[in-house]
C-alpha cells in the first residue's frame, strides 16, 4: 500500500508542477497554454485508466491519485480535460449529494442477507431515488434479513468512489464480505430489467459461491421471465407498464392516458436495447402496451435492438401515428447517464434533438426519473424476493 500512495503522491507532483509552471521571456502565450494541455492531458489518463470494468490491487490508489490531479488543475485547464472516455463532467458534473447515500457495506450483519444487486450510476441524485429506493423498500419489508448492495458495473464503482469517496462493492467483494460475514442464507435480487448479459453475469458469479453458504437463492429481474415470442406478456411486464404509464402521465398532467391521447399526447419510454436474446423483452412490452389498449405509448431503445426500437423507427411510428407532441421518459430503473444525456440532452445525436429535427411534433417533453423511484416497481421487487423465500 505505501507503494501505491508514492506513485500516487508522484503522479500528483507532476500535475501540480505541469499546472503552476510558468512561461518566461520569449515562450509566450503558446507555450503556457501548452502547459495546460499537458497538465490536462495528465489527468485524462489517469480517469482513462480507471474507466474499465475490471478492478486490480491498484484501482484504489488510481482512484484517489486522479481526484487529487483533478482538484490541483484551474478552471481553465479542467476545461481541456479530454480523453478516450474523460471529460470535464467526471468529476466535474453536479448529479446530487452522494452523502445522501449508503453503499450498505457495513460488517457483522447476522445469518440473513438480502444482496440488491444493481447496474449502478454515477449520478448521485438517481442512485439515492432509485437503487436506495428499491433498497429501503426491501429492508422495510424484511427486517429480518440485512440488505446489502453490489453493483455490477466497476466503471461506475470506480467514477463514484474517485469523485465522491463513496466505496460500493462489486459482485466479488460483495460475495466476499458475505462469506467473512458467516452469512449462512443469501438472497440475491436483481434490479436488472431482464435475464440479459447482465443477469447472466451475476448468475456465473454467484456459482462459484454456491458452497460458501447453507441456502443461496437468485430472485427474477424487473420483467421477470422472457417468454418465447414476441407477443408474449406476464404478470410482471403488465404491473411495470402500467406503473410507469401512470406515472408519465401524472407528471405530464393529464388525468389519464385517455387525456393526454385527445390531447394529441404520445409517451416514448426508452430502453437501453440489448444483443442479448432477452432483446424480445423490448418488442414485449410494446405487446404488453398494446394488449392494455395504451395506443399512444411507444416502446424504444439507445442501442436499436430489436430495430424496430431504435430512435429513428420510433420517429415514424409516433408520427404516422399522428401524434403532435412527444413525451420522451426512460424505461430503465436509473435516470443516469442515458436518460440525461442520450435522451433529454442536447448534443444533436439525443433523442430529444433527433425528434425536434424531424420536424414531425409541435413539442418534445423529457421527464428525467428512474423506475426504481416509483412505489409499485419498488413493491415488484419485494413480492419477487418473496417469491424466493416461500412467502
Amino acid at each position: 500500500m505505501r507503494t501505491k500512495k508514492v506513485i500516487g503522491l508522484l503522479s500528483v507532483c507532476l500535475l501540480l508542477c505541469l499546472a503552476f509552471a510558468g512561461c518566461s521571456g520569449d515562450q509566450g502565450a503558446q507555450s503556457a497554454q501548452m502547459t495546460d494541455q499537458e497538465a490536462a492531458d495528465q489527468v485524462a489518463q489517469m480517469i482513462d485508466a480507471i474507466y474499465v470494468q475490471t478492478r486490480t490491487d491498484d484501482t484504489d490508489a488510481q482512484c484517489e491519485a486522479a481526484k487529487a490531479g483533478w482538484d490541483a488543475l484551474t478552471d481553465a485547464q479542467k476545461e481541456l480535460v479530454s480523453g478516450e472516455n474523460a471529460d470535464p463532467d467526471y468529476f466535474g458534473r453536479d448529479t446530487g449529494d452522494a452523502a445522501a447515500d449508503d453503499p450498505l457495506n457495513a460488517d457483522g450483519i447476522g445469518e440473513n442477507e438480502l444482496l440488491v444487486v444493481s447496474f449502478g450510476t454515477s449520478f448521485n441524485d438517481s442512485r439515492v431515488a432509485d437503487i436506495k429506493g428499491i433498497e429501503d423498500a426491501l429492508a422495510a419489508a424484511y427486517p429480518d434479513w440485512s440488505v446489502r448492495r453490489a453493483f455490477t458495473a466497476q466503471i461506475i464503482i470506480n467514477h463514484v468512489q474517485a469523485r465522491d469517496g463513496e466505496h460500493i462493492d462489486n459482485m466479488q467483494q460483495a460475495l466476499d464480505r458475505a462469506v467473512a460475514n458467516g452469512v449462512k442464507n443469501l438472497v440475491i435480487q436483481p434490479t436488472h430489467l431482464m435475464h440479459g448479459a447482465e443477469y447472466d453475469e451475476l448468475s456465473d458469479a454467484v456459482a462459484g459461491y454456491m458452497d460458501k453458504f447453507a441456502s443461496v437463492k437468485i430472485a427474477e429481474p424487473l420483467l421477470g421471465q422472457v417468454g418465447d415470442s414476441a407477443t408474449t406478456v406476464n404478470a410482471d411486464k403488465q404491473a411495470v407498464a402500467e406503473a410507469v404509464t401512470a406515472e408519465a402521465v401524472k407528471t405530464a398532467g393529464y388525468a389519464d392516458l385517455a387525456a393526454a391521447k385527445a390531447d394529441g399526447v404520445a409517451f416514448v419510454f426508452m430502453g437501453h436495447g440489448t444483443s442479448h436474446t432477452a432483446k424480445v423483452s423490448y418488442s414485449q412490452m410494446q405487446a404488453q402496451m398494446n394488449d392494455l389498449g395504451y395506443d399512444n405509448v411507444f416502446i424504444g431503445t439507445v442501442e436499436g435492438e430489436p430495430e424496430e426500437t431504435s430512435c429513428e423507427a420510433i420517429i415514424a411510428a409516433v408520427a404516422d401515428a399522428g401524434y403532435k407532441k412527444v413525451v420522451l421518459r426512460p424505461l430503465m430503473v436509473v435516470a443516469g447517464d442515458h436518460a440525461n444525456n442520450d435522451m433529454a440532452g442536447d448534443d444533436e445525436d439525443s433523442w430529444k434533438s433527433m425528434f425536434n429535427a424531424s420536424g414531425n411534433f409541435d413539442s418534445i417533453e423529457t421527464q428525467i426519473a428512474g423506475m426504481g423511484s416509483i412505489p409499485a416497481v419498488q413493491a415488484l421487487y419485494v413480492a419477487h424476493t418473496a417469491a424466493v423465500l416461500g412467502e
